[in-house]
């Protein structure tokens, strides 16, 4: 497969993003799951520090996993997109991260940072242009 310099819109973007959510509550209910097994067989008490820790931990795998070993999710890989350094390079582990952690501050105001890459030119996203990434399309 071969990227190309289209860059995908919103609503593929988004899309994407489902897809993977899909996914990650999969996964996530696997690991509190294993959770409630270490803690034999208790709830784990609302509010746990180190319960909430784990989960975005988990959450954090899931996504900069992915984005490392071949730039694409599984959401990514259904609608063809593939994240990339701005240089063309693929992420390393600490580019993964600065996205991971950029990606709350385009959530956070009600996601308004994914809503601005309909304003701009490339369609990037605050955590795009913070992270220094880009999400392209994939040629089939």
């Amino acid at each position: 497969m071969d990227t190309t310099t289209v860059f995908p819109s919103l609503p593929r973007r988004l899309a994407a993003c489902a897809y993977d959510l899909l996914l990650l509550l999969a996964v996530l209910f696997v690991a509190a799951f294993l959770a409630l097994m270490v803690n034999g067989g208790a709830p784990v008490q609302s509010g746990n520090p180190f319960y909430t820790a784990y989960m975005l931990l988990v959450v954090f795998l899931f996504y900069t996993w992915f984005w490392v070993h071949g730039g694409q999710t599984l959401g990514m890989r259904a609608w063809r997109l593939r994240v990339l350094r701005n240089d063309g390079q693929p992420l390393t582990w600490g580019d993964a991260l600065k996205r991971f952690l950029c990606a709350f501050l385009s959530l956070l105001p009600l996601g308004i940072g994914f809503f601005w890459s309909m304003f701009d030119n490339e369609n990037r996203a605050w955590h795009d242009r913070l992270s220094h990434t880009r999400l392209v399309l994939v040629s089939e």
